[in-house]
């Protein structure tokens, strides 16, 4: 027979057939970093080598160096027989041909020709200078005529050919011709007219081309140079014939920023030069305090001068410019020098506070625009100001906070405080958050150093106190409008410091309410409260912190108060401890009965904090209580009674409170699995203590570890054990609490112990023997009453 045919699999399903896998994706590549600064600049500097027409610009650096020195050598040695004048024509022969064949090649070879141009007026402008000063060929006249011909004509080539680095060039070899060709004895009023014909030159040449560079060397070049001038050469005598120069430069330098911001594109938009905004004014009024020691009511008044000048340019900026931010940073000048009037109206120092204003509004620039060189700019001179006020000579101040000292160090403060609030709106909370500590160190150092100045030093914690409490009070109303953690931890911080303050105070004068400490506490009870009505409105859980440290301050204070008054009217120990003990005592009360009452003024905030404050509290009651087990609690002038005076009642409150705390809902874990032994052991402690406390008031044995060795403490003690101890036999049994039984027996037994081993040392007397005696009938007795309870049924005992 024929074979069956075989049977066809069914076909697989499709949606059982494999798939194709998909290949993973691949990641995206991460972003690359961006460049930073010094990158940049590396970048910058090799593209300058490398591009362009290399050889013929590092030939003219090298040429120009090379002429210049050539020439001064010359000179000195006197090797050239030919004469001067001819060596001089024949290198400006060679110049000017130079320069004819780079403007005739300025199309075909652009780079060649800037480069040769440039160069070439360079030399011309050093045959010039070398002329009228090395020489005396020329007078002066003509030597001015001729600088002002060859700047103005290289200023005209550079626009014309819209050549950035022809002008760079040029302006740099007009600088350097003066350095380079010094004899040490030339005469300042020369120099600086040099450099104002070359400034007039940067200012046409500003008119028409917005160049950056060319404005921050001519900057660079004057200011420095003048600086150094200055510093070496200035004399009093000099100062009709260099506040001109000084004034001249300053519009020339304040005008630039406007026309560079007038010859904006829209490829670059409306940038602001921020190193000449805020570095003139910087700069400018530096030197003008250098020109004028000893004069400060007239700084001021430039200062305020100063002012009125941003005053008019802010409102220029506005209303013809249209330039917001230029406007801003006018405003910022305006306000900032107007501020350092008062100062400079007092004292000349203040180049600290201008240079922290300055830094603040160069970073505030810097953010607005993006820009990181203006923040590193301004972070330098921030920290400039605060080098410069503290390698200041110290000068004895007559009055407080309104000296020149003061004035700088809070102008530092205000400045990082500026600062913060800048990175901040920024979004770069964590370099806002070290400008913030940055300012608030500036401005508790301020305060520490007038009150440690101004202050005597029997107030000095009363001063301290309530500056400490304005601190946090302005803290938390900023917090208020502009929340930020740092904030409320200086309010907190603030309420804390009262802690310390009030140990000192109590330590100088003798509680912390006498002399100007009452005031100092009714200050901080109005900023502290204004401060968490703050934090209510913006707090969080450090508001709870804050809150938490204004709780525990006042226990604090009322306890040393009490203490005073206890040792003021000779009260006893006990009443002292009671004084001490009682706020903390109450605090722990409300804590405990009424804890939504320490919720005010903060509110709901307030439960983060509650019951780490419940904890602190429970910590210094518990010191408190085992302290107060070794105070012999005299309650003179009244009679003592066990358990029934001041110190032991609040002993017993706390027992009675804790014990509210730990059988309640909400105890803490720990306190549920040991309020039994902690209660037992602490009623025992307190029933020791008592006993002994009435061996010294009642046996008139003194309050010294020698009463211990007394037969009567010892029988006492024998005593008071036992009938604990048969308490809590006797309570076990008639209960059914094994574990109570157990308890009472254990303490039998420790009884028994002590009579063998320390009490049989007083058998000889009465008080010995009769603690044996009680014993022993107390043992017979609760044998007879209070046999053991039985145990409980375990799972192997059958019912």
């Amino acid at each position: 027979a024929a074979a069956p045919p075989a049977a066809t699999p069914p076909p697989i399903p499709a949606a059982a057939r494999p798939q194709p896998q998909a290949a993973p994706a691949r990641p995206w590549p991460a972003a690359p970093e961006a460049p930073s600064v010094f990158e940049r600049a590396l970048r910058s500097l090799r593209r300058w080598f490398t591009e362009g027409n290399v050889p013929v610009k590092i030939g003219m650096l090298v040429l120009f160096a090379g002429v210049a020195a050539l020439v001064k050598y010359a000179s000195d040695q006197g090797w050239l027989r030919v004469p001067i004048e001819l060596r001089l024509a024949g290198m400006s022969a060679a110049a000017l041909a130079g320069l004819v064949l780079g403007w005739r090649k300025r199309h075909s070879h652009r780079a060649f020709a800037l480069s040769l141009q440039g160069g070439m007026i360079g030399i011309l402008l050093l045959i010039v200078f070398g002329a009228f000063k090395q020489f005396g060929l020329l007078p002066a006249g003509l030597a001015f005529a001729l600088s002002v011909v060859l700047v103005a004509g290289a200023g005209m080539l550079a626009v014309l050919q819209n050549a950035r680095a022809l002008a760079i060039l040029a302006l740099l070899a007009g600088f350097l011709a003066p350095l380079w060709l010094s004899t040490g004895q030339g005469h300042h009023v020369a120099l600086f007219t040099y450099y104002a014909v070359l400034n007039g030159a940067i200012l046409a040449m500003a008119w028409w081309r917005p160049w950056r560079e060319l404005n921050l060397l001519g900057f660079a070049f004057t200011f420095g140079i003048g600086t150094l001038w200055g510093v070496l050469r200035y004399a009093p005598e000099h100062y009709a014939s260099t506040q001109p120069f000084l004034l001249l430069f300053f519009v020339f330098y304040l005008l630039i920023p406007l026309l560079y911001v007038r010859r904006a594109t829209p490829e670059r938009g409306r940038l602001l030069d921020g190193a000449l905004v805020f570095g003139t004014p910087l700069v400018a009024f530096s030197l003008q305090a250098g020109l004028m020691p000893g004069r400060p009511m007239a700084l001021a008044l430039c200062a305020l001068g100063v002012a009125a000048v941003y005053v008019l340019l802010a409102l220029l900026a506005q209303r013809r410019l249209r330039h917001p931010v230029l406007m801003q940073a006018y405003a910022v000048l305006a306000v900032g020098f107007a501020t350092l009037a008062v100062p400079l109206a007092l004292s000349a120092r203040a180049t600290g506070g201008i240079f922290a204003l300055e830094g603040a509004a160069l970073i505030w620039l810097g953010l607005r625009q993006q820009r990181t060189l203006p923040q590193l700019g301004g972070l330098l001179l921030q920290l400039g100001a605060a080098l410069a006020l503290a390698v200041a000579t110290p000068q004895v101040a007559e009055r407080a906070l309104l000296h020149p000292t003061c004035m700088a160090m809070l102008l530092i403060a205000l400045g990082g405080w500026a600062s913060a609030a800048s990175y901040r709106r920024a979004g770069q909370d964590v370099i806002a958050s070290g400008w913030y500590l940055w300012a608030l160190a500036w401005w508790c150092a301020n305060l520490g150093s007038e009150v440690q100045a101004f202050v005597p030093w029997a107030s000095r914690a009363d001063a301290l106190l309530a500056l400490a409490a304005l601190t946090a009070w302005v803290a938390a109303e900023v917090h208020a409008r502009f929340p930020a953690r740092l904030l409320v931890l200086t309010t907190a911080g603030g309420l804390a410091l009262a802690a310390p303050l009030a140990l000192v105070q109590a330590d100088v004068h003798v509680q912390p309410f006498a002399g100007t400490g009452g005031w100092a506490w009714l200050a901080y009870a109005v900023f502290g409260l204004r401060s968490l009505l703050c934090l209510r409105r913006g707090g969080d859980g450090v508001g709870a912190i804050a809150q938490a440290a204004w709780w525990l301050v006042w226990p604090l204070v009322i306890s040393l108060l009490g203490h005073f008054i206890a040792r003021r009217f000779a009260l006893a120990d006990g009443w002292a401890m009671a004084w001490i003990g009682a706020p903390w005592i109450v605090l722990l009360a409300v804590a405990v009965l009424r804890g939504p009452w320490l919720s005010v003024p903060i509110g709901a905030a307030f439960e983060r904090a509650r019951a780490a404050l419940l904890g602190t509290v429970l910590v210094v009651v518990a010191l408190w209580w085992g302290v107060a087990l070794l105070s012999s609690g005299g309650s003179a002038p009244l009679p003592w009674c066990p358990l029934l005076n001041p110190m032991e009642l609040l002993q017993l409150a706390v027992l009675l409170l804790v014990a509210r705390l730990g059988w309640a809902e909400a105890a803490p874990g720990w306190l549920l699995r040991s309020r039994t032994v902690l209660m037992a052991v602490a009623g025992f402690a307190l029933v020791t203590a008592t006993t002994l406390r009435g061996v010294h008031h009642w046996g008139g044995v003194p309050w010294t570890p020698s009463l211990l060795s007394t037969s009567l403490a010892q029988t006492s003690l024998t005593v008071v054990w036992s009938i604990l101890g048969v308490v809590g036999w006797v309570s076990g049994s008639r209960r059914a609490q094994r574990t109570l039984w157990l308890a009472g027996a254990v303490l039998m037994a420790v009884v028994l112990a002590k009579l063998v081993m320390v009490d049989r040392q007083h058998l000889g007397n009465l008080w010995g023997i009769g603690s044996f005696i009680a014993y022993g009938l107390l043992c017979t007795v609760v044998g007879y009453l209070a046999p053991a309870p039985p145990r409980a049924p375990t799972k192997d005992t059958p019912p």
